[in-house]
């Protein structure tokens, strides 16, 4: 009789639970037995292991093999049990001293030649490990600079079964030839057809913004300008309102680029949801901009908010954290779509509950949306080249629903552009680089008068919090105040007034907002004029 254990790691969402994979072998009838709640693609990987062992030159035990995966509560999937599966029953067969593989953790799918293939998810599954204590992990040679991402953690990358077990038994390390150069990797980012697509997501995973678009190529819209860099600077939720072709994608697909760079815990965590939802890019294991998600509004609500059948998988919202989720033509979309997104728009995450467990995936985003004012596109308070009927205009007005609107900070008219701003010359607004810089500065007077609470930027600090700690000057509120009173403003719509208006007074660099600053919070977060100008540049 022969018992050998390593372990693995099975992921619930962006979390993982190290796995104790144990081997046993016992005289009788040559079977091989895996226990453990595991899943179709995991039940399969008795045949991957099998032929793995056979093809990398070593002798598969001709005896009753049972493999368990303990704790056998935990639903288990995917194929990256394999490595510690084909170790195990080589430790139990006395090929590999089983006391090497006790503290071990290994992540990997094997192929029927031998070969350590890559799969989802390797680096939340090391910093799971890790958390529990382990220093030692072996992943495929392609996700080791994913792995090194952890600190504190000895990541071995191999690129067959035969490297690894050479390495174990201390024999000499057998050369691999590498996949030839210039042929692309069928498995490289491990995107199957259309991932990412029901998303949004760019086709490299994370935001990589075109170096070409700047904000200066955004013709007029001082406005749509301003309320852009208030929403970089305190991470307020936007809401542009106007005719087709007026720039209101322009102004989106630029605001990734005023966003400050991701920090290394965020990136951390950007990096861990795109791992598990096969996104990253090959060469490029961390994720150090913010992600840009625009999902069609055809996306349903799982492609949304995540979910899907068999294992859960992360949505646009939990793909664009930290980022910028941008749902253009927002009433195209379904509303029971929409209002899934009130949850996480509050808590900062989704939570997903399913009859084998609950999964949880991070979803702290910006989110922009975009509506024209009718069906056509056309309706305008200035002319009279709408031709829908009021009925169909109330209709289409009303897909958003209040709670969800309730939720924008920032909601800001984008006017026709006029013959005379596309021809004039040399009138270009301010470029992506001075708006970052001012975004920049402003996050970090926010993260100095944050400091030591778990908020970061304005738009996450609680209202008790705001009227008890960070109060506006005296008097500087009243008028927001009347517009509460007049049911302009709910109570959740007056904190986020106070919100915006200290982002304005960051942006422009005072130490508490004023009058002024409230009231250009409050014509941001209305959409209804009140005579301040919106330039906070020019004031600043």
């Amino acid at each position: 009789m022969g018992f050998a254990r390593t372990c693995s790691v099975a992921l619930v969402g962006v979390d993982g639970v190290v796995v104790e994979v144990q081997a046993d072998l016992e005289p009788g009838v040559a079977a091989f037995t895996l226990v453990g709640l595991p899943d179709k693609s995991l039940t399969e990987s008795k045949d991957r292991v099998r032929a793995a062992v056979v093809n990398s030159g070593g002798e598969w035990p001709q005896k009753k093999l049972t493999v368990g995966l303990s704790p056998a509560s935990v639903p288990k999937s995917g194929s990256g049990f394999d490595l510690a599966i084909a170790c195990a029953a080589l430790g139990a067969s006395e090929r590999i001293d089983p006391r090497v593989l006790a503290d071990i953790v290994m992540i990997g799918e094997l192929g029927l030649d031998g070969r350590v293939r890559p799969v989802r998810g390797v680096l939340p599954a090391v910093l799971a490990a890790a958390d529990a204590g382990y220093e030692q992990v072996v992943v495929p040679e392609s996700a080791a600079a994913e792995a090194s991402l952890v600190p504190g953690v000895s990541v071995l990358g191999v690129r067959s079964l035969r490297q690894l077990i050479a390495v174990l038994t201390d024999e000499p390390v057998p050369d691999e030839d590498p996949d030839e150069q210039g042929r692309t990797d069928p498995l490289a980012g491990l995107r199957l057809p259309g991932a990412g697509a029901a998303t949004g997501m760019h086709g490299m995973g994370a935001a990589q913004y075109d170096q070409g678009h700047d904000l200066a190529d955004v013709v007029g819209q001082l406005s749509a300008r301003t309320a852009v860099e208030v929403a970089a600077a305190g991470g307020h939720h936007l809401f542009l309102e106007g005719p087709p072709g007026a720039g209101k994608t322009m102004l989106a697909e630029r605001l990734p680029a005023i966003l400050p760079p991701l920090g290394r815990g965020e990136s951390l965590e950007v990096t861990a949801v795109h791992s598990v939802a096969g996104l990253l890019p090959p060469g490029k294991p961390l994720v150090d901009v913010a992600p840009y998600c625009a999902p069609h509004h055809s996306a349903t609500m799982q492609a949304l908010v995540g979910g899907g059948q068999g294992v859960a998988r992360p949505g646009a919202v939990s793909l664009a954290h930290r980022g910028v989720l941008f749902l253009d033509e927002t009433p195209e979309f379904s509303s029971h779509a929409l209002d899934a997104l009130r949850q996480p728009l509050e808590s900062g995450h989704v939570v997903i509950a399913r009859s084998a467990g609950v999964v949880r995936f991070p979803a702290r985003f910006l989110m922009v949306l975009a509506a024209n004012p009718c069906p056509c596109g056309r309706f305008s308070q200035r002319d009279t080249l709408c031709e829908c009927s009021p009925s169909a205009i109330r209709r289409y007005q009303a897909r958003l629903s209040g709670p969800l609107l309730d939720r924008v900070d920032l909601r800001v008219e984008v006017d026709r552009v006029t013959r005379s701003q596309l021809t004039e010359r040399g009138a270009r607004g301010e470029s992506t680089e001075t708006v970052a810089d001012r975004v920049r500065t402003a996050r970090e007077r926010a993260a100095a008068r944050l400091a030591g609470t778990p908020w970061r930027t304005n738009s996450e600090v609680p209202g008790r919090e705001l009227r008890s700690r960070w109060y506006a000057s005296p008097g500087a509120m009243e008028e927001a105040e009347r517009s509460l009173e007049r049911g302009v403003l709910t109570a959740r719509g007056l904190d986020r007034v106070l919100r915006v208006a200290w982002t304005v007074a960051d942006l422009a660099g005072r130490d508490r907002p004023g009058a002024a600053d409230v009231t250009l919070a409050l014509q941001l977060r209305t959409g209804v004029p009140r005579g301040v100008p919106m330039a906070i540049g020019a004031s600043s």
